[in-house]
């Protein structure tokens, strides 16, 4: 194939669409296509000149247009849409939201730039530095070279707290031990305007309410040596007397029915009630005092401190149960030293209903919508505790995969009950900001999956949840209860139960009960963050304490039935751990590690159908069609007649996913993904030859590859993905790699290997 013409077009593109963006430029004007700046310090390290450039040229004002390759098809777009006639439409949106204007050379201003990389230069302690500033035409486009020259760096030699005795003194010098400011370390503006922030916070936590960092001041002594600085802390003359005096709290006076722009404070005076240290102003007796009592830190007599003011706001919000939280504090008129701290608090409309329509997919590459009316009441025993009772019904359908007409119909309701602590025969207290909540659920789904078998599904659970902080959550169900009765199976799946007697299995009458916990860590809202993680821990422990009790033991014939159903009695542990790596603004690479094992005992001989591990699907084994892997090396498809595909499934799982993700343009965003797992039994099991797990699990390990495109719409994700496997594990040994077998122009190739998947979301 002759590629001649393929680059000749290429070149012709970049070339029209580089002069098409100028072409449009008013008379006189250039565009500019950016900044450069150099640092050359002959006194400093090419280390400290690097880490200076580096900063200094994102201090640089303008930004050009943003370019994709040298285009700038923002900026094109832009001039492509001319003036539209009217402020809306399509020519208006193309314009003014996807499009970009042009930055004029005009609007850049050398000498202010100059000033502004010499300060920075300075401020970081390169004093006496020389900058200058230039520019280069070219056409009609301009762009801007700074030059900067720094001299050797001032380093810290010491820092000096006050000395005095006074209260406000003896407090600044008491916050040393953890300094900011280091011996040895670079001079840093930016780092002594950290550390009157630091001291400030300090101050808070013991009691100096009306402290602020402006009080403060660092002296600098740059005589004290060659190239060193002493700074010198000290407590301005100026501080009023309020901020040099530590404070307690007094009144603790709370408005649970405030009203704004309605002088409600002083309408409701007549109405006050006194609750342990609180004083509640509540006429209308919507609330029951001791929630405020739980939630408010603060006790009469307590010094001041900011870690309770910012705790009881947070759980004040937390409760769900209040619009607005506005908290002052005011000098008491009482002698001493104290606050009184005010609470005014809007409620939220108490009853709300409301209707969803939801897109959805899931793990099996079913897509579908589905319909919920929920309605809630927010303080349903004036207790702040949430009732909520919803109603639901959708169809979801098969859109990647074998879809010959196995659609889903699912309609169901469900109640559940949050209270906003943890309800218990002994008292529980929690020292974080979050609420703990007790929630006690009962909810009832009917299930049809279309010419197999129907499903009726009832559960209920009562469980805490609580936070430790922002990355730590917990969740213990004291109970779950499920119980699962099948009907309507239809001939077509007796058949394959003939056929395949593990599917029996599915419509088996299931009752499960039992505690269940789970832990979940998560540092991934730290955006700024280089290396971020998620880990979720989750034990489930079904029928143990009932098996133990009964003497059940299915291997003896032993079986306990409740409702004329065994229940069951087993063990499971799943662990998901992620991790992201920022490689820069808009890419990162995501990884995750799945491991999990259930063992069935005392009443079960294996675990519930609901219960096992699955791979393989949308958000897993992506190159795979949903549950059609493992377990083992056994393969499912030999025992597919009449194109049913079964759910195979396992008590062992291991799963390996890592994706490159990266920003390609507005709001598209493109990944290349590699899959890995399996997933096996306990147990051997003679219509599953090769599916027990062994030492050589990692021959049976699955491996597929991709690529995909992810629309990122803000209030939803649409995920596109095409993968193809490299390694089949059900192929005899020696053959499961693929990789020579990889033909993209056969279309048979294509259509055995090639796996479309639609969702909403990123897979993990």
């Amino acid at each position: 194939m002759n590629k001649t013409p393929l680059l000749y077009f290429l070149f012709l593109g970049l070339f029209i669409s580089s002069c098409s963006n100028t072409k449009y430029l008013p008379e006189g004007e250039l565009l500019y296509t950016g900044a450069k700046v150099k640092v050359e310090g002959k006194q400093t390290s090419k280390k400290e000149n690097k880490a200076l450039k580096n900063q200094l040229q994102e201090i640089v004002r303008p930004k050009p247009n943003s370019s994709i390759l040298g285009l700038k098809p923002k900026l094109y777009i832009y001039n492509l849409a001319g003036t539209p006639k009217k402020e809306k439409g399509w020519r208006y949106w193309l314009k003014n939201k996807v499009g970009e204007p042009p930055v004029f050379y005009s609007t850049v201003d050398l000498e202010y730039n100059k000033s502004v990389l010499q300060n920075f230069s300075e401020n970081s302690g390169y004093f006496n530095t020389k900058t200058t500033a230039d520019s280069t035409r070219k056409g009609k486009k301009a762009s801007a070279e700074y030059l900067v020259n720094p001299a050797k760096q001032y380093k810290i030699r010491e820092v000096k707290f006050p000395t005095d005795s006074s209260i406000i003194s003896t407090a600044v010098r008491n916050t040393r031990r953890r300094s900011l400011l280091k011996k040895e370390e670079g001079y840093s503006l930016d780092a002594i305007k950290e550390e009157r922030v630091r001291i400030d916070a300090r101050l808070k936590e013991k009691g100096f309410f009306y402290f602020n960092p402006d009080y403060l001041k660092v002296q600098v002594d740059s005589t004290v040596a060659d190239h060193q600085v002493d700074l010198i802390v000290k407590v301005k003359e100026e501080t009023p007397s309020l901020a040099e005096t530590p404070y307690k709290i007094n009144k603790i006076i709370v408005y649970p029915n405030y009203s704004i722009g309605i002088d409600s404070v002083k309408n409701n005076m007549d109405s006050i009630q006194k609750y342990n240290d609180l004083t509640i102003i509540d006429p209308e007796n919507l609330f029951k005092p001791r929630i405020f009592d739980r939630a408010l830190y603060f006790k009469k007599e307590d010094l001041y401190n900011r870690t309770d003011h910012n705790l009881s706001l947070n759980r004040l919000v937390n409760l769900g149960t209040f619009k607005f939280v506005k908290n002052q504090f005011r000098v008491s008129d009482t002698t001493g030293n104290y606050l009184d701290a005010y609470y005014y608090l809007t409620p939220l409309p108490k009853k709300s209903i409301r209707l969803e329509l939801l897109a959805k997919t899931n793990s099996a590459n079913y897509t579908g919508t589905e319909l919920n009316l929920n309605w809630s009441n927010r303080n349903a025993f004036r207790g702040a505790e949430l009732l909520t009772i919803s109603a639901f019904g959708g169809i979801e359908v098969q859109v990647s995969g074998q879809n010959n007409g196995f659609n889903v119909y699912r309609f169901g309701t469900e109640a559940n009950l949050i209270w906003p602590r943890l309800v218990a025969p002994f008292k529980l207290n929690s020292p974080s900001g979050f609420v703990p909540k007790t929630k006690a659920t009962l909810g009832y789904e009917f299930q049809n999956r279309t010419k197999l078998y129907s499903l009726q599904t009832f559960k209920g659970s009562f469980g805490y949840l609580w936070k430790e902080s922002e990355q730590k959550e917990h969740l213990l169900n004291i109970t779950e209860i499920t119980y699962a009765s099948p009907q309507n199976v239809t001939p077509l799946y007796q058949e394959q139960i003939n056929v395949n007697p593990s599917l029996e299995k599915v419509i088996e009458k299931q009752l499960i009960f039992g505690p269940t916990y789970s832990y979940t860590y998560t540092n991934t809202l730290q955006r700024r963050k280089k290396n971020t993680f998620y880990y979720k821990g989750t034990i489930d422990l079904a029928g143990n304490i009932a098996g133990l009790a009964s003497g059940a033991n299915i291997q003896k014939g032993d079986t306990i039935k409740l409702f004329d159903v065994p229940f069951s009695q087993f063990i499971k542990i799943e662990n998901d751990f992620r991790h992201y790596y920022r490689l820069g603004p808009d890419s990162q690479i995501a990884t995750r590690v799945i491991a999990g094992a259930g063992f069935a005992y005392g009443n079960s001989r294996e675990l519930p159908f609901i219960k096992q591990f699955f791979i393989g699907g949308t958000n897993s084994l992506r190159a795979f069609r949903a549950r059609s892997i493992g377990p083992g090396s056994f393969d499912g498809a030999s025992t597919n007649t009449n194109a049913f595909l079964p759910d195979q499934s396992g008590d062992i799982k291991l799963e390996f996913n890592t994706e490159y993700r990266a920003k390609i343009y507005g709001l598209v965003k493109g990944a290349l993904f590699i899959d890995a797992g399996n997933i096996w039994l306990l147990n051997e099991n003679t219509e599953k030859p090769g599916a027990k797990f062994s030492k050589k699990f990692l021959n049976e390990i699955a491996v597929g590859a991709g690529a995909g495109l992810r629309f990122d719409f803000s209030f939803l994700i649409l995920r596109t993905d095409l993968a193809f496997p490299l390694r089949k594990p059900y192929l005899p040994d020696g053959d499961r790699w693929v990789l020579d077998k990889i033909d993209f122009g056969s279309g048979p190739w294509r259509r055995e290997n090639l796996v479309f998947n639609l969702a909403i979301g990123y897979p993990f």
